[in-house]
């Protein structure tokens, strides 16, 4: 006779996430803030599509081809302007749906740049989609296996905001101590708790004296995929860029937020269900690249950016081929680009190899 589980033997449910999550927790204490972020968000995005109108959010690549094209021609004109330098490699970290990388990539031919695709991706779900998008590309578990022999041609469209970030709080001893996620609501519910360990090294010392209360965030793992890439163009060549809502650091600020629908909830409520995400520090990320010999450009208002490449002309240009859709391709622009959209917030830097010429795009 066929084996039959323990649990299904005497009818008992399978543990959802969140529940494996709280048991783990009463059993061994809080855990830190950024081991909660990732164990969420490695559920999250391995179980389901969380793109689209039918998802939680939408990304700048799925409002308007626009965007994804403007990509792909900067990382084509700067590769010509360098010389054509070597056979390039089209590198996606976090491709979504891989729209960016299909729009990117159909520019980048029509600039005669037809790179080898490499996408860092875990997700299994997202994976099958990108697979459909972009033919024969290759898949990454992380940035460490990337190819060595060529120059890489690197885009990260809201990537790193998703990394698991740590939070220092100014207690009221005057020290700072690290944010945790225990057990609240009778110890069925997650809740940010204060740990007992002083982190006082973490927090730049300019802000050390800031109120009890404060809140600095720090995202160790983000600063090391970065070091970890500079050092590839070091060696390779090519250049990177990275869109993201974020800020020029330091700075204080509780930023973890979550979206489910659309909506903003609760980042403590349903583990597992809700995409969980931080404002990037992009002084850090130019700060690593520095720190690796490569030459920093921004950051830049995603806005301004994108107007700068030509985002108004390619609006005029859709428009013109399909008069019925002038509304809409208008109204795409104005999400990608006006202050009060994603013009502002999103932030954009760019990172070349120290010979590789000056990117377009910022002032």
């Amino acid at each position: 006779m066929p084996e039959v589980s323990p649990a299904k033997s005497f009818g008992r449910k399978e543990l959802s996430f969140a529940e494996r999550l709280v048991r783990s927790i009463h059993a061994g204490g809080p855990i830190s803030l950024a081991n909660y972020m990732a164990q969420a968000n490695s559920h999250y995005y391995a179980t389901r599509n969380p793109l689209g109108a039918d998802g939680d959010f939408i990304t700048a690549p799925e409002i308007s081809q626009m965007f994804g094209e403007l990509i792909g021609l900067w990382l084509a004109d700067i590769w010509h302007r360098a010389g054509r330098a070597g056979a390039p490699y089209y590198v996606e970290l976090g491709p979504g749906r891989g729209t960016l990388a299909k729009d990117a990539l159909r520019a980048m031919q029509q600039a005669r740049l037809a790179p080898k695709v490499h996408l860092v991706e875990t997700s299994p779900a997202l994976r099958a989609h990108q697979s459909a998008a972009v033919a024969h590309a290759q898949f990454h578990d992380d940035v460490e296996s990337l190819p060595t022999d060529a120059p890489l041609l690197i885009v990260a469209n809201e990537f790193f905001d998703a990394l698991p970030i740590a939070q220092s709080v100014k207690v009221a001893d005057g020290g700072w101590r690290e944010l945790m996620v225990g057990l609240g609501g009778g110890g069925r519910a997650l809740a940010p708790v204060i740990g007992e360990r002083r982190v006082d090294a973490r927090v730049p010392e300019a802000l050390r004296d800031a109120e009890e209360g404060a809140v600095h965030e720090s995202c160790p793992v983000g600063a090391t995929i970065m070091l970890t890439l500079a050092r590839r163009i070091a060696r390779q060549g090519g250049a990177m860029i990275m869109i993201d809502y974020g800020y020029e650091g330091p700075a204080l600020g509780d930023t973890l937020q979550a979206v489910r629908a659309h909506e903003y909830a609760d980042p403590y409520a349903d583990p597992g269900e809700n995409d969980l995400t931080a404002h990037v520090d992009f002084t850090l990320l130019a700060n690593a690249a520095r720190q690796e010999g490569l030459r920093v450009h921004g950051s830049a208002g995603q806005g301004e950016f994108l107007e700068r490449l030509g985002l108004g002309a390619r609006a005029r240009m859709l428009s013109d081929a399909a008069p019925d859709r002038v509304g809409e391709i208008e109204q795409a622009r104005r999400r990608l680009s006006a202050p009060d959209q994603m013009g502002r917030l999103f932030r954009v830097l760019g990172v070349t190899h120290p010979d590789w010429p000056t990117p377009e795009g910022f002032a």
